[in-house]
């Protein structure tokens, strides 16, 4: 017993040799340093939590900018509301009689103050306006003048549109044409991309902070002969001669800000055999050599069917193939069934014809833009049927 007590002892003198002989403050662990969180962005965050509960139904409907005649307000935010649509073009039968009336008009298209519909109009000044009073140089002047003639022209004509509740310009023409037979050649900044190409980022400069910003008609008006009101322009022009010169404004416009892009009911040939609104290939080259990451809007899809052309006779066809191609939100000038859209639209997705995840990432844009728009970063809250019956 001596003999284990006295090795005990032995250890113990080794083991408290051992920790005297180290400095107190060694003995504490410091303290884990836990990487900080990136800042939450409230907008981001609410996109994904609205679209975390929106039905696929609601997602579609989201995709749509849809036109409804007259200016009676009600009726006009009725037609908005019943069909949860992101947007409303205003064409000129929505413009009341005195103009100034107009802001009575959009202060009630959105029923959600906190994720307001797009109030868009084709503004462009010359012969294309929908607000008379808008007398500001158009294209017409501007591809004579210095650019900074555009921007100038486009904060006045920006600030006009967002005084009357507008919230999107469709409104800067990226092409460019030297043909002065063209319809587009008044509408143009240049008669090359070269000499449009600062005009059209100018133009983008000026409306910033006050409109949307839409650069049309990717990819470009200008090389293909016709007009796609009741045709398909078609072209033979090479993607690089289209790189070299009409791909110019449009990349000068999206460096410039420009949150739309629309497409043109445009073929060209050497690219894709259908029109760019509804070619993959087109919008990959947008997106991927461009750079481009906002809204891709279509013309007016009824144009499509009015070319005659018996492969776009149908609507939801056409509808089906342009959300496939990467569009973020479909345009209807003329009178579409909007059941009939979405519920075709839905069955394609079911069918494997478009995924979700591309209904998604359409919604899901549409979300951010719309709610930066508002001006409000609080959290999203959803009332389920439970919290709601209690409510009512």
């Amino acid at each position: 017993m001596a003999a284990r007590f006295a090795a005990v002892c032995v250890m113990l003198a080794v083991v408290l040799t051992g920790c005297t002989a180290a400095p107190v403050e060694n003995l504490v662990q410091p303290a884990v340093q836990k990487p900080e969180r990136p800042p939450v962005d409230p907008i981001q965050q609410y996109a994904d939590d609205r679209l975390s509960v929106m039905t696929l139904t609601e997602k579609i409907e989201s995709m749509l900018m849809l036109h409804v005649s007259g200016t009676d307000p009600a009726a006009l935010a009725g037609f908005a509301s019943a069909w949860h649509v992101g947007g409303l073009i205003l064409m000129g039968d929505n413009v009341p009689d005195p103009e100034d009336q107009l802001p009575a008009i959009t202060a009630n298209l959105s029923s959600d103050p906190g994720l307001p519909i797009l109030v868009a109009m084709d503004q462009e000044g010359g012969e294309v306006r929908r607000l008379l009073s808008d007398e500001w140089d158009s294209a017409e002047q501007l591809r004579f003048e210095d650019p900074s003639a555009a921007q100038a022209a486009f904060a006045a004509r920006g600030a006009l549109l967002k005084a009357d509740g507008v919230s999107l310009n469709f409104g800067v023409i990226a092409d460019v044409t030297d043909d002065p037979s063209s319809f587009i050649y008044d509408r143009s900044m240049g008669a090359t991309g070269a000499d449009a190409a600062p005009r059209v980022a100018a133009a983008v400069t000026g409306e910033r902070g006050q409109v949307l910003t839409t650069l049309k008609h990717f990819p470009g008006h200008g090389v293909a002969p016709g007009d796609s009101h009741s045709s398909i322009p078609e072209t033979g022009i090479s993607l690089d001669d289209w790189r070299t010169n009409h791909a110019l404004p449009f990349e000068a416009g999206i460096a410039a800000g420009a949150e739309v892009v629309m497409f043109g009911h445009l073929q060209f040939d050497a690219v894709d055999a259908v029109p760019a609104t509804l070619s993959p290939t087109w919008h990959q080259i947008l997106r991927d050599e461009l750079g481009f990451t906002g809204i891709a809007i279509t013309d007016d899809m009824t144009m499509l069917q009015n070319s005659g052309r018996p492969e776009y006779a149908n609507p939801s066809e056409n509808a089906i193939q342009a959300i496939s191609a990467g569009n973020t939100m479909l345009l209807y000038v003329g009178s579409p069934d909007p059941g009939a859209l979405v519920n075709d639209i839905a069955a394609a997705v079911a069918a494997g014809r478009i995924t979700e995840a591309q209904i998604d990432d359409a919604a899901r844009r549409l979300l951010v833009v719309r709610r930066e728009l508002s001006g409000q970063t609080g959290r999203f809250s959803h009332c389920f049927e439970q919290c709601q019956s209690m409510l009512d």
